[in-house]
């Protein structure tokens, strides 16, 4: 690996431009990673990566999402739908494992946000990064805790205080992820390689037992006709395209594949955390873009091959309905049993989930308060090398959330903040081609900028299948995130003070 000092154009000042929009360069963001105060250890590999990758994308969605959208969008045609869904992702990936490699830094699109566009918008990629992982995390840890009564037998993990519904579940889960996660990142990843293994096994046999069911003539018509949807959203609910060019909705057909490609695309979030464990790697070069590539295409095996066992066992028309899940077409094949299975893999599956997302959050804290945008005393990391201070307010924020905030179309949220990043970490890549064509890349996207502009195209896409309320929820939020800079960020910046001193 390049030392600071190897790298190219290591005499350059730590910033460069001034105000709102001066950068933080690559060199100074690596100097900075050996800071005693708060340093983290390099435990990491490659393989401890990919593990984190499956272990945030493969979810509880690959039992739930794939039935319903089978059945109520796309038909058999939902496994081309993945396939779309994860080119539209591995544009954005390529653009990802690139910044990896060449800032391994902890903080992931805020890091590479302040390298190219500036202490503002990355300070705004990092507050929308905060709402994404915190809302996801507490979101999935109380979805782990309903199937926690599924697979233990009981009614609820809740329990009513007064007029208040207490969540013990998604606490308890948070709870013991926060005290592993500050014991130690490569504990964290052991733990998280277990669940990995038993959630994987729970597929294996899904779609070996399912395989016994497949009837070719069940993918036909592969692309069923297009048909008016039952119920079309309005007003606030209906997307920014729809409010735009009053659009309505068809189900199946070309546009059904389209809008299912739309649906599934959300069930690839996550790879993009693997980017923030990039510090705590041991040759972050090599080591981050195989973990996000190598879980993006384990992935995309994973949720097609599923798909077309679902879509071969039954006719897509026995999915219809909002209560469809992977479980329903083995009850209509008199395999009851099969439900608590799937129960036992969505429980591992979301653990993972929940895990890697609190490490995410955590991480991107902390670069945030390195470098002084949010408070320096946060970023202290103790005898393991870990956040513990971040890592214990994280987990009462989220215990908080989890446990008495009922989020309804909140969860959203999350998949606008996650495009956003998503948008600017691939216009990142074209700018650091011309302002630093000198740095070491580790992994390189081809055909620049053309992928990096596609992957912009196909995430506004998205954006814009979004519904109005979402954006403005995000409008709300991120003009919270400018009031918060301007209030204490940006008189605290430890790149503003030293441009200060300089001057």
């Amino acid at each position: 690996m390049p030392t600071p000092q190897d790298a190219p154009g290591v005499g350059r000042s730590p910033a460069r431009g001034s105000g709102l929009f001066r950068t933080k360069s690559v060199e100074q963001s690596i100097l900075d990673t050996d800071d005693p105060d708060s340093r983290l250890r390099k435990d990491l590999t490659a393989w401890d990566l990919t593990v984190f990758g499956v272990a945030v994308v493969v979810g509880a969605g690959i039992f739930t999402l794939t039935a319903r959208t089978a059945g109520n969008v796309a038909g058999p045609s939902v496994s081309l739908a993945f396939v779309f869904a994860a080119i539209a992702c591995g544009l954005t990936a390529v653009c990802y494992a690139e910044f990896a490699s060449t800032v391994p830094v902890a903080g992931s699109a805020y890091t590479y946000s302040y390298a190219t566009f500036g202490e503002l918008v990355a300070w705004i990629i990092g507050w929308d990064l905060i709402l994404e992982f915190a809302l996801a995390a507490s979101v999935v840890a109380k979805g782990w805790s309903q199937y926690l009564g599924t697979v233990f037998g009981f009614e609820s993990a809740t329990v009513q205080l007064g007029s208040i519904t207490f969540d013990w579940g998604a606490v308890l889960l948070l709870a013991v992820l926060g005290v592993l996660l500050a014991v130690g990142t490569k504990v964290s990843s052991r733990v998280s390689a277990v669940a990995v293994a038993i959630k994987l096994a729970v597929i294996a046999l899904v779609l070996v037992l399912g395989i016994t069911y497949f009837k070719a003539s069940n993918l036909s018509p592969y692309i069923p006709p297009s048909q008016p949807a039952e119920e079309s959203a309005s007003g606030l609910h209906q997307t920014l395209f729809q409010f735009i060019t009053g659009a309505g909705d068809t189900n199946f057909g070309w546009y059904g594949l389209l809008a299912a490609a739309s649906i599934v695309f959300f069930a690839f979030i996550g790879f993009d955390v693997v980017a923030t464990a990039a510090e705590e790697t041991k040759n972050p070069q090599k080591a981050v873009p195989r973990g996000i590539l190598g879980s993006l295409l384990i992935v995309t095996v994973l949720y097609v091959a599923v798909t077309l066992v679902l879509t071969g066992m039954v006719p897509y028309t026995d999915l219809a309905g909002e209560n469809a899940t992977l479980a329903t077409a083995f009850q209509i094949h008199g395999v009851d049993w099969a439900k608590n299975v799937i129960s036992i893999g969505a429980l591992a599956g979301l653990t993972t989930v929940v895990m890697v997302l609190f490490l995410g959050q955590t991480r991107v804290l902390f670069a945030m308060s390195r470098d002084g945008l949010l408070p320096r005393a946060l970023a202290h990391t103790g005898k393991r090398g870990t956040p513990v201070r971040l890592t214990a307010i994280v987990g009462v924020i989220c215990c908080v959330l989890a446990g008495f905030v009922d989020f309804g179309t909140l969860e959203e949220m999350v998949n606008i903040g996650t495009l956003f990043a998503f948008v600017l970490v691939s216009i990142g890549v074209i700018i650091l081609r011309r302002t630093r064509p000198d740095l070491p890349r580790g992994f390189r996207v081809p055909f620049v900028p053309l992928i990096p502009i596609l992957a912009v195209a196909a995430c506004l896409w998205l954006m814009v299948n979004l519904s109005v309320e979402t954006w403005m929820r995000f409008v709300i939020w991120m003009a919270i995130g400018f009031a918060v800079y301007f209030a204490y960020g940006r008189r605290h910046s430890v790149l503003g003070k030293k441009a200060a001193s300089d001057d």
